[in-house]
């Protein structure tokens, strides 16, 4: 390096230091001189400075229709925001901020409709297929007595109660009615000696009404009864016909309650 290049430095150095300090404010960017001779870029513009977002992000989950066509009315972008159906997840997804049709988007602003199944049904549909004891049985149906409708809930009150009343009993048979029921011959044990003699009479199915998500309306479904006798011993259960076809059902009540309050197409798939 010349003695000319030094001197060139020195009165840079000298010149940088003698300009006076400029006040910057937040939604800029700007190129500050350093002591090197070079200069180095500060970006302001963030969210952070200006204490505004530059855009909308994040994902909002709600768990109706009425809820998702109110967040959507509010956030929609008329040109870009796209909505789609998962038929196997049970849940719909909308991208607000998606591609526009000659610009693209950033996709990161998204509402979720993630429907939760209400405690009636998982109940129903964890006992379906399963034998249990009598009083268990019983039991089940007195805290489902809302759900049921035909027969009506008095006449299935009167089933639980006759089984709980015959708790202990040696079951001996039983008949299959012209009517399609299906009736249980006993014999009722007293103080290990005399017996009673009884039947109980159950129908062959009955139909139950029970809201497959939160929200949702009650959806019908025909239960039929299943039972074993082994050794005397009676156990009892239903088998629910198609219980998740019913649920798609539902689903599919939801999503037409979506499309008739948007003007935006269902995708039937994923966003990516």
């Amino acid at each position: 390096m010349t003695e000319t290049d030094t001197s060139v430095q020195a009165v840079a150095a000298l010149a940088q230091q003698a300009l006076d300090p400029k006040e910057v404010e937040p939604g800029g960017i700007y190129l500050v001189a350093t002591a090197d001779g070079g200069v180095q870029p500060f970006d302001l513009t963030g969210p952070e400075y200006t204490g505004r977002v530059t855009r909308k992000t994040g994902i909002t989950t709600v768990r109706d229709a009425a809820s998702f066509l109110t967040y959507y009315a509010k956030h929609r972008d008329v040109d870009a925001s796209e909505v789609y159906s998962d038929v196997e997840r049970l849940s719909v997804t909308a991208v607000l901020d998606a591609h526009a049709e000659d610009e693209p988007g950033f996709a990161e602003h998204r509402l979720i409709l993630a429907l939760r199944r209400t405690k009636a049904w998982q109940e129903w549909t964890d006992l379906d297929g399963k034998l249990v004891d009598q009083e268990r049985f019983a039991n089940f149906l007195e805290d489902h007595l809302p759900n049921l409708v035909e027969p009506d809930a008095a006449t299935m009150l009167e089933i639980a109660q006759s089984i709980k009343a015959t708790t202990k009993c040696d079951f001996q048979s039983s008949t299959r009615l012209q009517s399609g029921e299906r009736k249980f011959a006993y014999v009722e044990d007293t103080k290990a000696t005399a017996g009673g003699k009884g039947d109980i009479a159950i129908p062959e199915t009955f139909k139950i009404a029970v809201p497959p998500f939160e929200g949702a309306d009650a959806y019908s479904m025909v239960a039929r009864f299943k039972y074993r006798l082994d050794r005397s011993q009676l156990t009892l259960g239903f088998k629910l016909e198609q219980p998740e076809e019913r649920a798609k059902a539902a689903f599919a009540d939801v999503l037409k309650a979506i499309a008739d309050g948007i003007d935006t197409p269902i995708l039937n798939g994923s966003p990516a």
